[in-house]
């Protein structure tokens, strides 16, 4: 009677120890600190696929596409630039929905600009790949929906001032908000905005609360050309 239980005490101490040890290994998957300063990258996909039209997403896409008139998810990106590649799991395992939610808005995951973003940025996010992706795409969706988007889409085949964007953003999301936006253009086109946030992301997060105290911008290009789908 002894010996069974202490096999048994001994089994259950042996799963304890497994159990702990696939705990603690799951805790480092991640940074131990939410992120809450915060840079946005969203990228006018006509303009980047101009630029870059040797990538697999900038092959065959045609009017119909949602990046041909949207903004697409480049990154989210833990501050300061500096914080990149922290300890934990590279891998990137998304469940089947979001990955597919995640293929349209990003169309650079048929490169492997996901899994780039994860191991560079998202693993000092603090939260879980999915978590990391799903509130990418509520800040993305949050400016297609905005007046940004519209300025954007009314102009294409047109050029379009840091001014005429920054009104926009102040337009949609308040007085002095566009002061938090760097443009970035390449060969006379606008390919992305980069935006400074403040505050812990979630999906049910209002971006124009962000904004507020988020920290200005500096530098970036002052006009660009608002790409149209295709190649010269």
């Amino acid at each position: 009677m002894k010996k069974i239980l202490t096999v048994l005490l001994l089994t259950i101490l042996s799963i304890g120890a497994v159990a702990f040890t696939q705990n603690k290994d799951a805790s480092k998957q991640y940074a131990s600190t939410v992120s809450t300063d915060n840079l946005l990258a969203i990228s006018w996909q006509n303009a980047f696929c101009e630029n870059n039209q040797h990538k697999r997403e900038c092959r065959n896409v045609n009017k119909t596409a949602y990046s041909s008139s949207n903004f697409t998810l480049h990154g989210l990106w833990p501050q300061p630039r500096s914080r990149v590649n922290c300890k934990g799991d590279k891998k990137v395992w998304l469940e089947k929905k979001l990955y597919k939610e995640l293929k349209e808005v990003m169309p650079g995951t048929r490169s492997g600009l996901h899994k780039h973003e994860w191991k560079k940025h998202g693993t000092c996010y603090g939260k879980s790949a999915d978590l990391y992706f799903i509130d990418s795409i509520s800040l993305l969706k949050q400016i297609n929906s905005s007046a940004v988007r519209t300025l954007f889409f009314k102009n294409i085949g047109k050029t379009l001032t840091k001014k005429e964007v920054m009104m926009a953003f102040d337009k949609s999301f308040g007085k002095g908000i566009g002061r938090k936006i760097q443009m970035k253009c390449k060969n006379g086109l606008i390919t992305e905005l980069w935006i400074n946030l403040d505050g812990e992301i979630s999906k049910e997060s209002d971006i124009s609360t962000l904004l507020k105290s988020a920290k200005n911008a500096k530098g970036g290009c002052q006009k660009g050309k608002v790409d149209r789908v295709g190649y010269k």
